[in-house]
Parts: structure tokens; sequence; C-alpha cells
């Protein structure tokens, strides 16, 4: 997400950083190459023009020039006009006093809306809010049937009447069986459209009227560049949108939209879609995506990803197994399959502080995803008795398990010993001097 504009950005920051002083040329000669930055990122240039202009006029003051750390403080202002940018109004998702909560999903097709519908549904399921699938997309083939192999996969009802041809009416009788059922939120899946049109519009304007949705959410293509920006403000003219959510910000996508379009529609973005998981879809919070794009990492959002995968019970019995320094290749392989569940690992890594920087100096097969499923392959091999004692392992069992995980001895060495290095570790902290250092090194 954003790496191209990060690693840019990062890269400004660290020479103002490393300098004990700062001039109003050396502000102005990086404010230039962030502007630079966020226009090959695809930023509005009206936009990145104001943004640039609010930091010169922060930056250029004893605030700055008298801190005892000048490139520090750019930075911190840099961080408040960023987040300042992606801010409008309230990022929450609203919820009805009068069950249920009704959210209508809007967007152009190829957006990923339908599938945004099942991930908004798991969303809220894990929060313990029960939701019903509203299957009122008629006018693609088999939008039917795709949100009923979601719901079926995720455990969500879904209404749909086979044969019909009226949205609005299946829209309407939706959201009464939700009322019928008792759950405290529907999502109307609509129709996408290629290109907007007035006859299309009048539907959306239809449904809206029938079903009284609490949000009105269009679901936009962060790929699409400032494209999705004259979308958005073409579909708010017409339903006075309430949010927005934008998907496919793992991709190719320059990042361009998503700094854009709040800054010139003023309408809140309430999700974002970060993979093509059920699970990858993060409630937004300015700030955090602020930290992120600055390098600085994203802890919260980390801890609650974390907490979401890792079950409970399992995180107990390692840290048990950590504490008596019986930590084997097992339950190494069970963290790595958990680890897979919260997403890239790359994108994992973003949310750590620090980690533009650290990312520069190491290699990209450190940190390829074929590192992890080649490890995985590797423990896969072995046998449960070699998993649990890995100093069993001999020559010709190396061979056996290179053989047979498609990778070579050495692979297979440089594992163990990296292992071996891991449970070293964990027995210096399994003692209570190990944890009393531990303690002091994070004082």
């Amino acid at each position: 997400m954003f790496d191209q504009l990060t690693d840019k950005l990062t890269t400004v920051f660290e020479k103002l950083t490393n300098k004990g002083r700062l001039t109003e040329k050396d502000v102005d000669e990086a404010l230039r190459e962030v502007r630079l930055a966020l226009l090959e990122a695809d930023v509005n240039f009206r936009v990145a023009r104001e943004f640039i202009k609010r930091i010169q006029e922060r930056s250029i003051g004893q605030e700055v020039f008298q801190s005892l750390t000048p490139g520090q403080q750019v930075v911190k202002i840099v961080h408040d006009e960023l987040t300042a940018i992606l801010t409008a109004d309230n990022h929450a998702l609203a919820s009805s006093e009068q069950t249920p909560t009704v959210i209508m999903l809007v967007g152009l097709q190829g957006s990923g809306k339908t599938t945004t519908a099942a991930k908004l549904a798991h969303h809220l399921d894990q929060g313990g809010h029960r939701a019903l699938m509203v299957a009122a997309d008629l006018r693609r083939p088999a939008a039917v049937d795709q949100l009923v192999t979601l719901g079926t996969q995720i455990g969500v009802p879904v209404y749909q009447e086979t044969g019909s041809s009226n949205s609005v009416q299946v829209a309407k009788n939706g959201v009464a069986k939700a009322i019928s059922l008792g759950l405290p939120f529907a999502i109307v899946d609509t129709g996408g459209r290629m290109q907007i049109d007035e006859e299309s519009m009048a539907e959306l304007q239809e449904v809206k009227q029938a079903t009284a949705p609490t949000e009105v959410l269009m679901v936009v293509d962060a790929m699409t560049g400032q494209e999705a920006v004259n979308a958005a403000t073409e579909f708010h003219h017409k339903l006075d949108l309430t949010g927005l959510i934008l998907t496919k910000l793992d991709g190719d996508a320059r990042g361009g939209a998503a700094l854009s379009i709040t800054a010139e529609t003023s309408i809140p973005i309430k999700f974002i879609g970060t993979g093509e998981r059920i699970e990858n879809l993060e409630a937004f919070h300015p700030d955090r995506l602020s930290s992120r794009i600055l390098g600085m990492g994203d802890v919260l959002s980390l801890v609650e990803r974390v907490q979401k995968t890792f079950e409970k019970e399992s995180t107990v019995k390692l840290e048990k197994k950590i504490r008596e320094a019986t930590f084997d290749l097992e339950d190494f392989l069970s963290q790595l399959q958990q680890i897979k569940r919260m997403g890239p690992i790359s994108q994992v890594l973003e949310m750590v502080p620090g980690f533009s920087s650290i990312k520069k100096r190491m290699g990209e097969t450190d940190l390829d995803e074929g590192r992890l499923k080649q490890t995985e392959a590797i423990i896969r091999s072995m046998t449960p008795s070699e998993r649990q004692e890995p100093t069993i392992i001999n020559g010709s069992r190396r061979r056996r398990i290179s053989k047979g995980s498609g990778t070579t001895p050495q692979d297979v060495n440089q594992l163990l010993s990296q292992f071996r290095q891991m449970q070293k570790m964990m027995r210096q902290l399994s003692t209570d001097r190990g944890r009393r250092e531990m303690m002091r090194m994070f004082r």
C-alpha cells in the first residue's frame, strides 16, 4: 500500500532529520520533492498545492527553526496536514435507532462491490452484529449467485428473489425480511454501472427511497485514480453519499485517489479493502493511514489484526511453550499459518514502526511471500518426530526433506540454523534473568 510514495517521502524526511539545523532553503527543497512525490502518486494537483502551502506556512517559523529537533517537527507537521486531508466528518459506520440499520452499496461495475458487501457483512459479524445481505444487483449476470456463494462461505444469510427483474422491490422486500428476522443490519447490494447515466441513477434513487438507508456507501476502485474522484462526485450529486469504501489498495494503485477523494468531495472514507480475502477490510482511520504513508507504522491496526487472527487458546498454549522452552517446529508451523491469515507479509510489516527504513537494507527475497511458503513446505516434509526433535535430522534426512519440499539441503540447513537461534533466544527469555533483561530493553 503506497509503497512508492512511502519510499520517496521517507527518503526526503531522512535528509531533514539527519540535519542538526534547518534553513528555509532546506525546507523549500524538501517540500518541492514531497510535491513531486504526491503528483507522481496521482494526487490531484490542487490538493497537492494546498497541502504544500499549509506545510510551508507552519514550517517557516520559530516552531521549527528554534526546535532542538527541527526535522522531526517538519515531519510532525506533514503528518498533521496529511491527516487533515484524509479527514471528513464521521468515518465510523453509523447505526439506526430502529433495526435494521440499512446500508446501501453503490458503485461502478468492476469496483468489487459484491465482494465488498460480503466483506462488510463478515466485518460486522466479527464485531457481534449479524447482517442480512440483499441481492438487489439484477443487472450483472451471476451477481446474485456470487453473493449467495459468498454468504454461504461466511455463514451470512442472503435474501434473493429468483426470476425477479425489479431491483427496487427486491431491495424493499429484503429489508422487510431483515426486520422479520430481527437482524441489526441489512446490506443492500445494488446493480453496478459501466458508466453513469440518468436511467441507472433514477433506479438507485428509487432503491434509496424504498429502503431508507442509514448509510449510502460508494465502493470505489482505488486503481482508477482521478476517475474514482469524478465518479464519486457524480454519485454524491445524485444520491447524497454518506461514505466511501476504497478497494484494491493492495494492488499497483499509486494511492492518489485515497489522498484526493475526501479533499475534493468532502465524503468520509469508512473502510479500505486491502486484499482479496474476505477478512481484508479495515475500518478507516485518517491518522493511522497518515502514519503508514510516512513510514511510521500503525501499531493499533496491527494489534487489532493480530487479535482477530490469532486464536486465544493457541496464544495461551504458545506462551506456555515459550515459558517452558518447549517450542518446536510443529508450533512454528502453526504460527506461520496464523501469520499467513493476517494477509500479505509485506502489508503486515508496513504496520511496524520504522519498517520502511529497515526494508531498504533488506533484500526483496527476505520479504517475499515465497519464503514463507518454502519454509512451510520444508517443515511439512518432515516426520512428526523430526518436527518435535530437529536434532535427529542428519544428512540423509536432509536430502529426503529437501527432495520432498522441492528445495535444496542448504535451504533445510538454513531453516534449522535459524530455528536453533530462535530456540536459544526463547530459552533465555524463559528464565527470570532473561525476562528482566527484556524488560530493561523496553524501558
